[in-house]
């Protein structure tokens, strides 16, 4: 299957558990997919979801730490500043697999600034390139999002949306079990590959 890779680097990213409003916030191991589907609407500069395109990923950190965060707490016309402490991802890298090869053009001059996570984090593309998929079992497969289910996966289960509608308020869409995959496992099934980065592709259809 001929598919766009791109290769999308940043300095720090931090992706919000939906439960937690207050607090501590920690960051999911990996994006979800309505954090995908957001950067490449971005990139197109209009609204992207899951029936217009399907994706896989691929992502790696070189590590995790904590730190400090203003942040702005409004109630009707008054607001207060409160202080919290926030799980981040250092060094994010993203493998962004795409299906639909108009898109090459949209990351190659995005129409706004791409981010992962927070309005802050602001990340560059590295590389674009066109490569073929092939089907194969026995490989390795991981450091995505996956179905509920998917035999043989392991991590954080966690109920996310798959995109956001652009409606004011929006409207979380699509929202179903994931599981979290940090690590890379043997997969045994037939699943899409990556044989120059010698790794499975799980794409999102």
């Amino acid at each position: 299957m001929k598919t766009i890779r791109v290769l999308i680097e940043g300095w720090v990213t931090s992706f919000r558990y939906p439960a937690f409003i207050s607090g501590f916030q920690p960051t999911l191991p990996v994006p979800p997919l309505s954090t995908i589907y957001g950067l490449i609407s971005a990139a197109k500069g209009e609204l992207v979801t899951p029936d217009d395109l399907s994706v896989g990923y691929v992502f790696n950190h070189q590590g995790k730490a904590v730190d400090l965060e203003t942040i702005y707490e409004l109630s009707g016309l008054k607001g207060k500043s409160n202080v919290i402490k926030r799980e981040f991802l250092v060094n994010p890298k993203i493998y962004l697999y795409l299906t639909d090869l108009e898109y090459l053009d949209y990351f190659k001059r995005p129409h706004y600034p791409l981010l992962l996570g927070r309005s802050t984090d602001l990340v560059t593309i590295r590389e674009i390139k066109e490569i073929d998929l092939e089907k194969r079992s026995n490989i390795k497969l991981g450091k995505t999002i996956l179905p509920f289910g998917t035999n043989g996966a392991f991590g954080t289960i966690q109920a996310l949306p798959t995109h956001f509608s652009d409606t004011i308020p929006r409207s979380a869409m699509g929202t179903k079990p994931f599981i979290l995959m940090n690590q890379f496992f043997d997969y045994s099934e037939e699943c899409y590959f990556d044989e120059e980065m010698d790794w499975g592709v799980w794409i999102h259809e």
